[in-house]
């Protein structure tokens, strides 16, 4: 199967590319998410692009070169709920009963998107009376509130809208994984190249070319599943979608966490430090692996699908 881009994708990517390259630098992204971050990608498409006439294709590649920058904010939920809430929108899986809710960047959020398996609500942000921050997130980019009771909110879709959004969510994100994991393997060779050792390169020892040869794999393998799954989702005809979805986000999954760590070995003790961006991409594969379904769930859907009676 061909993956290659169509020559509008690459222009799509080209744009999206050059535009992180350009506002969206180390610097930018340490800052973390704000409304200016928003209204930027907003203004340039990036949650309008499916209402706009392009598909979850072009979607996916539009949420790789993000995930590239590792640009911070509820990117996906932003696009999910595009056309149902205005502003920022962040969202999650409504919690067990008794349990506590764990909502990311609340504070730039004006709407919550509670999924259920019943369908969406949107809960307004102002209307939580209980929420505290945690002071120290998992991800230093990605600000967490707890809330011990998540209200029902506003019913905006039903259990089918829902299970849409999840695909859809999924998929988003299993591509900014994939960007994540070629900006580590990118990192990981230009250090390398530019780092001695013994008055050679590091890139020449035979461990470090294994490492990087290992990442180059794991980013190819997660992009030609994560489109695959994206051009399933405009077509749902071509292959089993839910095989698929599950697929892709496991190997997209894998090559962001695995890359991320092997972009720190390579790096070794810079790749420590806080300085590097090392371990902003390490951080945030760790996050990312719990979105829409951990990876023991995409590994169980998976498993369901393949031995299942054809």
């Amino acid at each position: 199967m061909n993956f290659d881009l169509s020559e509008d994708q690459v222009a799509l990517r080209d744009g999206i590319r050059a535009l992180c390259r350009g506002r969206f630098t180390s610097e930018r992204v340490r800052k973390g998410f704000d409304p200016a971050l928003h209204d930027e990608l907003a203004g340039t498409g990036v949650f309008s692009l499916r209402a706009d006439g392009f598909g979850w294709a072009d979607a996916a590649v539009t949420f790789e070169e993000l995930g590239r920058a590792v640009v911070p904010g509820p990117l996906v939920w932003s696009h999910l709920a595009h056309g149902v809430a205005d502003g920022v929108v962040t969202g999650l899986a409504r919690p067990e009963p008794g349990a506590p809710a764990f909502v990311e960047h609340l504070e730039a959020a004006a709407v919550i998107a509670v999924l259920d398996e019943d369908g969406v609500a949107l809960v307004r942000s102002d209307a939580l009376q209980d929420a505290s921050a945690l002071e120290w997130p998992l991800d230093p980019l990605t600000p967490v509130h707890r809330i011990d009771v998540m209200p029902g909110g506003e019913r905006v879709g039903d259990a089918e809208v829902a299970a849409a959004w999840r695909r859809g969510g999924g998929v988003l994100t299993a591509a900014f994984q994939t960007g994540m994991a070629q900006a580590c393997t990118e990192a990981a060779t230009e250090y390398s190249l530019a780092r001695r050792q013994f008055d050679r390169p590091i890139g020449s020892f035979q461990a470090v070319k294994h490492i990087l040869a290992d990442m180059a794999v794991r980013a190819e393998v997660a992009r030609a599943a994560v489109h695959a799954a994206a051009v399933t989702m405009d077509d749902p005809g071509v292959a089993d979608l839910e095989r698929t979805l599950a697929g892709a986000r496991l190997l997209a999954s894998e090559a962001a966490l695995k890359n991320a760590k092997g972009s720190l070995q390579v790096h070794g003790g810079m790749g420590f430090t806080w300085e590097s961006d090392v371990h902003l991409y390490l951080k945030r594969a760790w996050v990312l692996n719990a979105a829409f379904g951990n990876t023991n769930e995409h590994a169980d859907a998976l498993a369901a699908r393949l031995s299942a009676p054809e």
